[in-house]
């Protein structure tokens, strides 16, 4: 069966690599921001009847690109009655649950509006929290590109390295990756306040990290104070370089710099957003997962 993958402005290198691995069609889509802010997004061409993947991730200006991406999966359900959406990055993920008394729980509608729209079957990767998964109304799938980051590292030269997560609800995460690397973990104690979103790192001086090189990992980093709080931490422990491994990088109001000047040495993350730190290629277990 024909396959077309459609891309939307937010991911059009690697809809190109997801289309070239699976031998399928390419069409881009062409966009126009009005001065009101409304979008006009135009596909090049015409899919081919079979299946349609469109390709949209929804990072900031999040709303924006819902909107583009809802417009593309509704021009894809033209054409096809399978229409697969890969949301590499799924924006409210965050927003899974109502964590206090009058909260929306914004990817809930977010998933109304995706099958909606015409989508016939979701591809995410490495959302917020797999709670956030039932939330969909149609069959959706979870890939990591945790394993990527993991193969990644492998080929750095690290000093006695330990994988870090710098909290634990990213416990699991940071297992897998030091599996796939070959060392061991541990894992940061962190309380967030839900009203201020202030960090604060409560885990005691830790023993065995001094001279080691560290990798903290994380599913997303945003503003980056999590990871500049973690580093300080880990950096008064005398500890050896900060690697940060990370599969979204937002890096939202200066959040590189401002981790760089924590002392983060390095920064690598998958291209689900596109940027400066995007090393790793997820268009590969994407593509499996099709």
């Amino acid at each position: 069966m024909p396959v077309t993958v459609i891309a939307g402005n937010t991911s059009v290198d690697l809809a190109k690599k997801l289309a070239k691995r699976l031998n399928a069609d390419f069409v881009c889509a062409d966009l126009r921001v009005f001065p009101d802010g409304e979008s006009k997004i135009t596909i090049a061409k015409k899919p081919k009847k079979g299946r349609v993947v469109v390709v949209s991730s929804t990072y900031p200006p999040v709303d924006s690109n819902l909107i583009q991406t809802l417009s593309l999966v509704s021009k894809a359900r033209e054409f096809s009655d399978r229409v697969i959406l890969i949301v590499p990055y799924v924006g409210y993920a965050r927003q899974d649950r109502e964590f206090l008394p009058g909260e929306i729980v914004t990817l809930s509608v977010i998933a109304n509006l995706l099958k909606a729209a015409g989508a016939s079957r979701v591809v995410v990767v490495d959302i917020h929290s797999k709670i956030g998964l039932r939330h969909f109304k149609v069959p959706v799938e979870n890939v990591s590109a945790v394993p990527e980051l993991a193969k990644y590292f492998k080929k750095l030269v690290l000093r006695d390295p330990l994988v870090v997560s710098p909290d634990f609800g990213g416990a699991s995460r940071a297992e897998k990756f030091a599996k796939i690397y070959g060392t061991d973990f541990v894992v940061l104690k962190k309380h967030r306040d839900r009203k201020t979103g202030r960090v604060q790192i409560i885990t005691p001086d830790l023993d065995d990290i001094k001279g080691r090189d560290l990798v903290l990992v994380d599913d997303m980093i945003s503003t980056g104070s999590s990871i500049v709080k973690a580093t300080e931490f880990l950096k008064k422990q005398k500890c050896g370089r900060v690697f940060v491994a990370c599969t979204h990088a937002l890096l939202i109001n200066n959040a590189e710099k401002k981790m760089k000047k924590a002392g983060v040495f390095k920064i690598v993350s998958a291209n689900t957003v596109p940027g400066s730190t995007s090393a790793v290629d997820v268009s590969g277990i994407i593509a499996k997962a099709i």
